[in-house]
This record gives C-alpha cells, sequence and structure tokens, in this order.
C-alpha cells in the first residue's frame, strides 16, 4: 500500500475515484460512458500534481527525502548499475551493513560504488542500523575507495543517513576519528570521484563518504549539517518547530545549488522518486555517466586541486 504524506491529500480524492472508475466492469447494467470522466480526472489529478510538487517547502521536501517506499542504495545499484559485487567487513573489527559496497558497471565502465543503506521493514532497519554507520562502516568505505584508488576505478557514493551512528559504542571505537580520516583521504584520492545524496544527507554521517569532485543531489534530497529537528531542539527548545528549521537552514537542492554547495540538481519524477524507481534510476544513470565523461577529461593533478579548492570555498565567515 502506497505511504501518504500529509500534503499530498488534495490529490488523493481524486486518485480513489479515478480508481474506481478503472475497476468498474466493462458491463453494467446502467449504460454508461466513463472514458471521458477518466481522462477528465487525469487531467485534473495531474494538474494538481504539477501545482503541489513545483510549491514544496523545504520541510515537505524533508518529509519525501525520508518516504518510506522511496529508492535507497541497494536499489539504485541494481537498477542503475549492472553486475554489482558487493565486499564486506573493514579488516579491523566488523562488517557493518549500514553501508554497502563494491565492484558495479555503470553503463560500460567498471567503478566502485559505495552508500548507505537503509532498512524497508524492522528486522531490516536492525540490521543496516537504520542506515547510521558505525566507525567500522567508514572505515570499510574507505578501504574499498583505496582499493579502487590503487586499481584505477571511478568511485561514486551514494549518500542517504541521518547521520553516523552516536552511540557510546560508536563513541569508544573513535567515530570522530574515523570519519576525519575519510574525510582527509578522499581528497587524496587520484581517480574521478562522485557523490549523489539520494534522500537524507545528514551532518558527518554523509560527508563521511561525501568528499568528491562532483556533489550531486537529488530534487527532494537534502544535505545538512544538523537535522531540522535537532536545529528546532537546539534554537527553539521545541522539536515541532522543525518546519521553520527546515527553511532557515537552506538545505533543499536548489538552496545548496544556489549556495554552491552542490554542483547538480538531478531532477526526480513527478511526485518523488519514490513513485517510479526505474525512471529515476534511468536519469541518475544519466546524470553520472555525463559527469564522469567530463571528469575523466581532466588531468588528475588538476582534478585534485579542484576537489581542494572546492571545499575550501565552502567554508565563509565574515571577521567582526
Amino acid at each position: 500500500m502506497k505511504h501518504l504524506l500529509d500534503f499530498e491529500k488534495p490529490y488523493i480524492d481524486l486518485q480513489r475515484r479515478l480508481e474506481e472508475l478503472r475497476e468498474q466492469p466493462e458491463e453494467t447494467d446502467v449504460p454508461l460512458d466513463i472514458g471521458d470522466e477518466i481522462r477528465q480526472l487525469e487531467e485534473k489529478i495531474e494538474a494538481k500534481k504539477r501545482e503541489l510538487y513545483s510549491n514544496l517547502s523545504a520541510w515537505q521536501r524533508v518529509q519525501l527525502a525520508r518516504h518510506p517506499q522511496r529508492p535507497y542504495s541497494l536499489d539504485y545499484i541494481n537498477k542503475t548499475f549492472n553486475s554489482f559485487s558487493e565486499l564486506h567487513g573493514d579488516r579491523l573489527f566488523h562488517d557493518d551493513h549500514a553501508i554497502v559496497a563494491g565492484f558495479a558497471m555503470l553503463g560500460e565502465r567498471r567503478v566502485m560504488v559505495v552508500g548507505t543503506q537503509k532498512g524497508r521493514d524492522t528486522k531490516e532497519n536492525i540490521k543496516r542500523n537504520f542506515g547510521c554507520a558505525h566507525p567500522e562502516g567508514y572505515r570499510k568505505a574507505l578501504r574499498i575507495m583505496g582499493m579502487a584508488n590503487r586499481f584505477g576505478l571511478p568511485i561514486v557514493c551514494l549518500i542517504d543517513t541521518a547521520g553516523a551512528y552516536p552511540g557510546v559504542a560508536a563513541e569508544e571505537r573513535h567515530i570522530a576519528k574515523a570519519i576525519a580520516i575519510n574525510l582527509r583521504e578522499m581528497t587524496l584520492f587520484s581517480v574521478p570521484m562522485i557523490s549523489v545524496v539520494i534522500g537524507e544527507g545528514g551532518s558527518g554521517g554523509a560527508l563521511g563518504i561525501g568528499v568528491s569532485d562532483r556533489t550531486l543531489i537529488l530534487e527532494n534530497a537534502y544535505y545538512s549539517v544538523i537535522s531540522p529537528e535537532g536545529c528546532a531542539a537546539i534554537l527553539w527548545k521545541d522539536r515541532a518547530a522543525a518546519p521553520q528549521a527546515a527553511e532557515a537552514l537552506k538545505i533543499t537542492a536548489n538552496d545548496l545549488h544556489e549556495l554552491n554547495l552542490v554542483d547538480e540538481v538531478v531532477p526526480e519524477p513527478l511526485g518523488g522518486a519514490h513513485n517510479d524507481h526505474d525512471a529515476m534510476a534511468d536519469t541518475l544513470r544519466d546524470a553520472l555517466l555525463r559527469n564522469l565523461n567530463e571528469l575523466e577529461q581532466i588531468d588528475p593533478e588538476i582534478r585534485l586541486q579542484e576537489r581542494y579548492a572546492k571545499y575550501r570555498r565552502h567554508g565563509k565567515y565574515i571577521e567582526g
């Protein structure tokens, strides 16, 4: 059953009426041509959707980024990529299932793909730790990206996490150090690197696999130093102020693009990526191939310099 968000209700009644008409048997005692009514309803629903989704608030986009039926990393790995061969473990402690990584084909190119992975149900969410990686997850990602660098394979990172795991166990195993080492090492890999925020891009947990030559973000994804709820709890002393915090944080794809914090906004199907996984996967493939083609034309040394300069530009401040 499709999960409905509160702001989608304006066209839901029309959608239900349309489904009822479509389910009517072809032969009925009452002679009625319902074809015209179906076409009119379809047009109304399409117009209502376009009006609604072209004027979404920041909080509504956050809700879409968290939609339970939105494609996750493994969905894209199975649809956007081919011949995925997963690699496991950090060779130090454990195999963190919140991070998936391995060899894959992107079109005719062999690449290394790394992604944060959420679960669809309670059992899988427990296995994936709700997409929040432990230190060993970031160490696994770094080990596999280092392998890609040695083999000369481009790296594609898919980001969809509320943040790194904030529990005691992660602190005991040095989560901050693991992320910091990733940030340092990812600035030094000579192969082309692309990161894509496909859903939630939360804090250092997202940036831990997010340093790259090109940062792409899906139209209804968000990328932020803190969640809207966390920001609201700090500044408004009330998590119910999350919608206000989302607006203030400038975390939506278009805001980030205007601020030059991401390089490209990847459009989603009408109504969000969860409405058409296949179409979204095809669109993402096209964007990745185009950016990869451009990056491969740049000398590796120049690409490294540009990658470093890109992140230096992200920190702007004014001295009082």
